[in-house]
């Protein structure tokens, strides 16, 4: 019997929580949903992701409007997903920032991106029809960026640690509370989404890159905040070990010649009993597996998902 596509059948609404991380540091998680976050500079705010749309980002700034009235200079966007960008237009920023690398992946399959993860999770599409167009950002750059936030309030720094959930992937640091906002390289008690994703890199020196800075809060794409050094470390490994659970599956089964069907099953038996009950990991896993499957083919960028071939390859794993 084939399962539901993607989230299709997750219409389940959750719940909003507000986490204070320090003085004028916030993060909002919602029960495995796309976590989002702001901090205070001394005379206006910097927002670290957008939501799916605009009315769903309005939602998250009314939360914060309760702690702070302060205008949204910058909007930071880790990588170039929609579900994280398209709901840009409601915080009115004066800039929105990405790394080059994000901004050519907006130009390169931005249109594409948008209808197919729409189309994966209707649920966070809210109101869609009021997403003016595709997000660009003002300000890009290659490897590091730095928001100086005024008064005691120390620096915001952002950098590039190289190729993982996306090949764009970017991380904000705090270095006066030591909180990381590690965007989707992260997952805390949630399943990865890598079909864009360059699983060799991130497995190995980028997620060491993250684990280097030894945060005391940690904001993962999903789930809930890691707090103190040994969760954050935590935090990090556990998203190693989904990747590598990954390669260690999907590989043999590649290199003795056998299909995708087999490889996604053997993973599936493999990550199930550990990741299996988090959230969006059977939404996710046929299309984890078919990019880590590419790679090991050869194919070095990762192939643009369309409405349609999402649609073909979940037909052909969870049918």
């Amino acid at each position: 019997m084939t399962k539901p596509f993607a989230s299709s059948a997750d219409t389940a609404v959750k719940a909003d929580t507000l986490e204070i991380l320090g003085e004028g540091v916030y993060a909002l998680t919602a029960e495995g949903d796309p976590n989002v976050g702001a901090i205070e500079g001394e005379d206006f705010l910097v927002a670290i992701e957008s939501r799916a749309t605009p009315s769903a980002s309005r939602d998250w700034l009314k939360i914060l409007r309760e702690e702070t009235d302060k205008p949204v200079r910058y909007l930071i966007l880790t990588h170039y997903h929609a579900v994280r960008v398209l709901g840009a237009s409601a915080f009115e920023a004066g800039d929105i920032i990405m790394s080059n690398a994000s901004r050519d992946l907006v130009a390169e399959r931005g249109e594409q991106d948008w209808k197919s993860e729409f189309g994966r999770m209707p649920r966070l599409a809210k109101n869609a029809d009021e997403v003016p167009g595709l997000t660009w950002p003002t300000i890009t750059f290659d490897t590091e960026y730095s928001i100086p936030l005024g008064g005691d309030r120390g620096t915001l720094d952002l950098r590039f640690l190289g190729r993982g959930h996306t090949g764009g992937d970017i991380v904000v640091w705090h270095d006066k509370t030591r909180t990381l906002f590690a965007g989707d390289l992260v997952e805390a008690k949630a399943a990865l989404y890598t079909g864009d994703a360059y699983h060799f890199d991130w497995a190995t020196k980028t997620l060491d890159a993250v684990k280097a800075y030894q945060s005391e809060n940690l904001i993962g794409g999903r789930g809930a905040v890691a707090r103190g050094v040994a969760e954050t470390d935590a935090a990090v490994e556990q998203t190693r070990k989904f990747l590598n659970g990954m390669i260690e599956n999907v590989g043999p089964v590649h290199r003795a010649g056998g299909t995708l069907k087999e490889a996604f099953e053997a993973t599936h038996a493999a990550l199930a009993p550990d990741f299996g009950q988090w959230p969006i990991f059977e939404h996710c896993l046929p299309f984890d597996v078919q990019r880590l499957w590419d790679e090991f083919d050869g194919i070095e960028t990762p192939r643009i998902w369309t409405a349609e071939r999402d649609r073909e390859v979940w037909a052909k794993l969870q049918g």
